[in-house]
């Protein structure tokens, strides 16, 4: 059953990639350009997944457990990581998914995020890692400590991502596109433009998919990025087969669906980048492993998948790599600079 994980990440890589889908952008987009348009397309993903959470465990599909909200570690940690992900160019799944594109920058940056978050669950940094996490309080979910269903939180996610989405569709002008050079399904894969709302929802039902696929591998949890990217590290270092799981298919099949995308559309170049952008590439890609290990997730496992089951955990990684993001802008950005495009043509140009 781990080689369904390969399937569902070549399929993720693949959306991924065609349809531009960037976390890194759509919250700088927020503190730069002052444009919300990504960030709803994040939040549809989210209430997506959380209709799919809460019938799977309705249902008993599966059965989620949390641990106590390791608070601190949170919220330094997703600080971090967002500051770091503004220089490295892209997420913890942005950077997999661009290095299918042929960008060398985001290969330095995920090596240097692989090998950070390897180093802090497995290897020298482990105390440090440990240490930090040890600091929690004991809550959980949203909806246990309110006492309430998780059908309400649901319900009100939905209808509130409902109402932000009407208003984007009303103020979004039409999207210019090049003259089409492809006809039918090969038009609609590899040429047409996607539309950002129509991606999320995909992304939404991917994230819902990976549950049972994922439990029926003997991993309990959802999409993850972190801890595969790290145990694939810890297996190449050390060649011990444990570290193979269905998470780490996933990751290995994101870069393998984005090659394909990237190849299929036109859209594969290596593109070499300066030497400055490699080192904030590498700088970048560490601080991505040292922050997410430390809030226990990226912007997939944390921001997406842990805020969809409602944890505190979730939501307040949410808003601080969200923060982080907005102080990385700021160092990473010259001021009165406009917002980058959101997929770079080139690793050179700054994030």
């Amino acid at each position: 059953m781990v080689y369904t994980g390969l399937l569902l990440g070549i399929i993720f890589g693949f959306v991924l990639q065609r349809g531009r889908f960037c976390v890194t952008g759509a919250f700088r987009d927020v503190w730069i350009a002052h444009k919300t348009r990504w960030l709803v397309a994040f939040l549809i993903t989210i209430a997506v997944q959380s209709v799919g959470v809460a019938i799977l465990q309705s249902t008993g599909v599966i059965q989620l457990s949390f641990s106590p909200l390791p608070w601190l570690a949170v919220v330094v940690g997703s600080l971090i990581f967002g500051v770091s992900i503004v220089a490295a160019g892209g997420c913890a799944t942005g950077t997999w998914y661009r290095a299918g594109e042929g960008l060398v920058g985001s290969w330095i940056a995920l090596a240097g995020y692989a090998l950070a978050a390897a180093m802090m669950k497995f290897g020298a940094l482990k105390q440090l890692n440990t240490t930090l996490r040890e600091v929690t309080v004991p809550v959980t979910t949203i909806h246990d400590s309110l006492g309430i269903s998780a059908w309400v939180l649901v319900a009100l996610l939905v209808a509130i991502v409902a109402v932000l989405v009407r208003r984007e569709l009303k103020r979004s002008t039409a999207m210019a596109a090049l003259p089409a050079q492809r006809t039918g399904l090969s038009h609609l894969l590899f040429e047409k433009r996607w539309h950002p709302f129509v991606t999320a929802v995909i992304i939404g039902l991917i994230a819902i998919a990976a549950y049972p696929l994922s439990f029926a591998s003997g991993r309990e949890s959802g999409l993850g990025i972190t801890t595969p990217s790290a145990n694939l590290t810890a297996w190449l270092v050390t060649g011990n087969p444990d570290r193979i799981d269905w998470g780490v298919f996933l990751v290995v099949g994101i870069l393998v669906g984005s090659f394909i995308a990237a190849k299929a559309s036109g859209e594969f170049k290596v593109r070499v980048p300066d030497a400055t952008i490699v080192l904030r590439s590498l700088g970048g890609g560490l601080g991505m492993g040292v922050g997410a290990a430390w809030a226990g997730g990226c912007t997939i496992g944390n921001s997406m998948v842990e805020s969809s089951q409602f944890t505190y955990q979730g939501w307040l990684a949410f808003a601080f790599t969200l923060l982080g993001v907005g102080i990385g802008s700021r160092i990473f950005l010259p001021v009165g600079r406009k917002s980058p495009a959101r997929r770079p043509v080139a690793v050179a140009v700054p994030a």
